[in-house]
C-alpha cells in the first residue's frame, strides 16, 4: 500500500469512527416486561433497524412499579409505549402526552370467565364478582357496564369489582367469575392452569363496542417543536415500523429475539411464541399511523365510563400526524 492509499484508509477510518459515534440517542420506555407486546422494538434493534437510521435506542423495560407517564414525565425516557386511556388521563391532569404513532390496530383486551359460574351472556353479570385491572385500564370496563346499565357497586341488579392484580388467580381460585386476560398473555396462563376453552366464556371488547386503543407511541408535546427531536422521532417510528411488519412476517424469530433480550430469564419459547402469535394479529392493519376513527371511538367509550369517566371532555392536540407523515412517506 503506497502512501496515498494509506493516508486515505485512515481517512476513511477516521471518517467511519466520526459517524459511528454522531448515532443520536434515544430512550424508549415500555409499558410492561420484555415480551412479545413489544416485538417490533426489540426486532428493530437486533435486524439493526435503528442503526442504520442512525440511531442508538435503549429500551426500558417496564414492571408493576413502572409508570410509564412518570417515567416520561421525569425525562427518563424521550418516547414511551402506553395504552391511550392513561395517556389521555395524564393529558387532561397537565402532561401533555401526545400521541405520534400507532403500531397496534385492533384491541387484545378480555373478560374470560367460568362457565361453571353461571356465565353465558352479558345478562348473566349481575350479582357476579368481576376481576378487572386499574391504574387506566378500569376505564373501557365501566365504559361497557355503563352501557349494559348495570351498575358497578354490587348487589343483585349490579356487579361486584375486584381490583385484580398482574395474574389470573381469582379465576383460578373461584374468587371471581371473570377476570381481564389479554388476548395474548392473560387468557393463555388460565388455559395453561389447566381449564380448557369449554370450560370458559370469552368477551372481546373489540365485540362490545367498547374497546379503546392500546399500545401507542407518545412523547411530551413541547419537545415537538424541537427539529431535531422531530427529526430523530420520525426515524425511530420509520425504524419500529419496519421491525414490527418483520415481526408479523416472521413470528418465531420475533419471538426468539424477544427471548434473547429478557434479562430475567421469566419468559418461555412455548409462551412467547404464541404471544407474537396473536399479538401480531393486533397490529396487521397498522402501518404506524393513527386511524382518526379508532381515536374518536376511544374517546367517546372513555367519556361514557360512568359516573367519574377517566376524561371530562374531548381532549385537544392529544395526537398528531406529525411523525408519520414524514416517517412512512
Amino acid at each position: 500500500m503506497n502512501f496515498v492509499s494509506k493516508a486515505a484508509a485512515t481517512v476513511a477510518v477516521g471518517l467511519w469512527g466520526t459517524l459511528a459515534q454522531a448515532a443520536d440517542d434515544v430512550t424508549l420506555q415500555l409499558k410492561w416486561v420484555t415480551q412479545a407486546q413489544f416485538a417490533g422494538y426489540y426486532v428493530a434493534l437486533d435486524k439493526g433497524f435503528y442503526e442504520e437510521e442512525g440511531l442508538d435506542v435503549t429500551i426500558k423495560p417496564g414492571g408493576p412499579d413502572i409508570a410509564p407517564t412518570q417515567v416520561l414525565a421525569g425525562g427518563g425516557a424521550d418516547v414511551t409505549v402506553e395504552w391511550m386511556p392513561a395517556a389521555l388521563s395524564a393529558r387532561e391532569k397537565g402532561l401533555n402526552m401526545v400521541n405520534i404513532a400507532q403500531p397496534f390496530k385492533s384491541s387484545g383486551m378480555m373478560l374470560t370467565c367460568r362457565k361453571d359460574a353461571g356465565i353465558a351472556s352479558t345478562d348473566d353479570f349481575k350479582g357476579k364478582t368481576l376481576g378487572v385491572w386499574f391504574f387506566g385500564n378500569e376505564f373501557p370496563f365501566l365504559s361497557w357496564m355503563s352501557q349494559l346499565g348495570i351498575p358497578t357497586t354490587g348487589g343483585a341488579d349490579g356487579v361486584e369489582v375486584l381490583k385484580q392484580g398482574f395474574n389470573v388467580d381469582p379465576l383460578l381460585q373461584q374468587q371471581a367469575a371473570c377476570v381481564s386476560t389479554m388476548t395474548y398473555n392473560e387468557y393463555w396462563q388460565v388455559i395453561d392452569a389447566g381449564l380448557s376453552p369449554d370450560d370458559l366464556q370469552v368477551f372481546k371488547y373489540e365485540d362490545q363496542g367498547v374497546a379503546t386503543l392500546e399500545d401507542g407511541l407518545y412523547v411530551l408535546e413541547e419537545n415537538l417543536a424541537d427539529p431535531a427531536f422531530e427529526d430523530r422521532m420520525v426515524r425511530f417510528v420509520r425504524a419500529s415500523m419496519k421491525g414490527w411488519k418483520y415481526a408479523e412476517e416472521n413470528p418465531d424469530e420475533a419471538a426468539d429475539i424477544v427471548l434473547e433480550n429478557d434479562a430475567s430469564g421469566a419468559q418461555t419459547e412455548k409462551h412467547q411464541r404464541r404471544m407474537m402469535g396473536e399479538v401480531a394479529k393486533l397490529t396487521a392493519g397498522s402501518n404506524g399511523a393513527l386511524d382518526v376513527a379508532d381515536y374518536e371511538r376511544t374517546v367517546a367509550s372513555l367519556l361514557a365510563g360512568g359516573s367519574d369517566p377517566v376524561i371530562s371532555k374531548a381532549p385537544e392536540g392529544a395526537w398528531t400526524h406529525q411523525i408519520t407523515d414524514k416517517a412512512l412517506n
